[in-house]
């Protein structure tokens, strides 16, 4: 079974998927031992992994990259965040292409304009392409795929930019017609209120994404009851929760003026060499070194 099929097959079986972020071959490792069905690999997450705002700076080159060496020490399938697909639907194709061999499962198209700007930065701009356009990009994408089971989900931003939820499902509806197997629908605001009415309005015939980065309380319970919603993706928390680790640690090194105080409350070395898999380095050295 492909990573693509296995991934339809848990949304199947499970009804809700549940997608941690990724941004690293050891941040995907951590992902899979807690118990997540699937990895994004974010584009968020790899752009502040360089130090760079997620404005299309960082090349689909270097995604994919990363995604191929999260593919090599991972078994859970990968949704690739891709962005607007790096250019018009002529982009879109080689992209595909690209991300299918490199090991995706699923990839996400969004209908921004290149180059995009993060959705959920103040004062951001968020400017989206038209419907036509769009449509043109996702039936590239699903006539790209050589794996059928290749999810191709469309994002719109519609509610992101300020749009209202008429026009998003109106882009909604349009994108499923153009063959898109789902839908991710994302907002801003600071409660899951839009996102929810959207759920609940959606009559579409595929089911629905969400991404709870900026409305934490919609949790599994309340995301079940919508009826329409078959993935959560936890888009950006592997690299807050990184990032918070890493200046707690510092802070307090620089306070102590030393690791005296800090290294008790950390993982041990002797953790980092088995999330390695030194052992196996070990045993392959005992087998094979002559």
């Amino acid at each position: 079974m492909s990573k693509a099929s296995l991934l339809r097959a848990r949304m199947a079986e499970r009804g809700l998927v549940h997608i941690m972020a990724a941004h690293s071959p050891l941040s995907a490792i951590l992902a899979e031992e807690a118990g997540f069905d699937g990895l994004w690999a974010s584009g968020f997450e790899l752009s502040a992994l360089y130090g760079l705002p997620d404005m299309s700076l960082t090349s689909m080159t270097q995604h994919l990259d990363m995604l191929r060496a999260i593919a090599g020490c991972s078994s859970l399938p990968i949704v690739a965040d891709i962005d607007t697909g790096y250019g018009n639907a002529i982009n879109v194709i080689h992209a595909i292409r690209e991300y299918e061999r490199a090991g995706a499962a699923a990839v996400v198209i969004e209908d921004k304009t290149f180059p995009k700007v993060t959705s959920l930065v103040a004062g951001g701009r968020q400017e989206l392409v038209t419907i036509e356009e769009f449509q043109g990009k996702i039936a590239a994408a699903v006539a790209s795929r050589q794996d059928p089971a290749l999810l191709v989900i469309a994002r719109t931003e519609a509610l992101i930019a300020g749009l209202g939820e008429a026009e998003a499902l109106k882009r909604a509806q349009a994108y499923v017609a153009a063959g898109a197997d789902m839908i991710l629908i994302h907002s801003k605001k600071k409660d899951p209120s839009e996102i929810e009415s959207f759920a609940r309005g959606w009559t579409g015939a595929v089911p629905l994404v969400v991404v709870p980065n900026a409305y934490p309380e919609l949790d599994a319970e309340r995301i079940r009851a919508l009826g329409t919603i078959r993935m959560v993706i936890y888009g950006n928390y592997a690299i807050r929760a990184a990032v918070t680790a890493m200046q707690q640690a510092f802070r307090r090194i620089v306070a102590d003026g030393g690791v005296q105080s800090v290294h008790k409350d950390m993982v041990p070395v002797e953790e980092i060499f088995r999330l390695q898999g030194m052992d196996r380095i070990k045993a392959d050295e005992k087998r094979f070194l002559r």
